[in-house]
């Protein structure tokens, strides 16, 4: 029978939805308030895989990435994805708006898979716990980047492929010198 092992610890990343760059600079501040400083941030990229989020949020929407210095534990995506929401909600009080403004969709890289968070089931998901469920999106290898069946449409683009792959070498060094025992 195989011992139980620890996660090891994984790169927090978040992808930010808005059309308006205060929007995008608060939620950044409160991001980074909450898991700690950003690492790295991806170019802005046009937001047009679908109408989903503009019927919510208006037209001309743009999306970045963002990652933290300090890595988390695996387990921890579940209340970081409910505290989005929460996050998604204060900003749309803060701003005045009786509509969404934002979206923030937490994952994770680890030295294999990007791993999305959301709150929608589908066949291929994985409850995890309070209504959250892990999106396995991406795989990575020596080749390169591998979509899966299931990997959405902006995902299957070449257009985000730096700032995970640059995102997954920084895991990697930081593993490296990892210590579980430090506080």
């Amino acid at each position: 029978m195989a011992e139980p092992q620890p996660f090891s610890p994984v790169k927090l990343i978040c992808g930010v939805i808005a059309n308006q760059m205060d929007v995008f600079n608060r939620a950044e501040k409160l991001l980074a308030e909450r898991w700690g400083p950003i690492e790295e941030r991806s170019s802005f990229f046009d937001f047009t895989w679908t109408d989903y989020y503009e019927r919510q949020m208006g037209p001309g929407l743009k999306r970045y990435f963002l990652s933290f210095e300090p890595l988390i534990l695996p387990e921890a995506i579940s209340s970081i994805k409910l505290t989005t929401n929460q996050l998604e909600e204060q900003i749309k009080k803060e701003f005045g708006s009786s509509h969404r403004i934002v979206n923030l969709d937490p994952g994770y890289v680890t030295t294999a898979a990007l791993i999305m968070a959301t709150m929608k089931n589908f066949a291929h998901r994985i409850p995890l716990v309070n209504g959250v469920y892990a999106h396995l999106e991406i795989l990575f290898s020596r080749q390169g980047i591998r979509v899966l069946e299931w990997t959405y449409p902006d995902f299957r683009t070449s257009t985000y492929y730096d700032f995970f792959l640059k995102t997954r070498k920084k895991l990697a060094f930081q593993l490296k010198g990892y210590n579980p025992n430090l506080p």
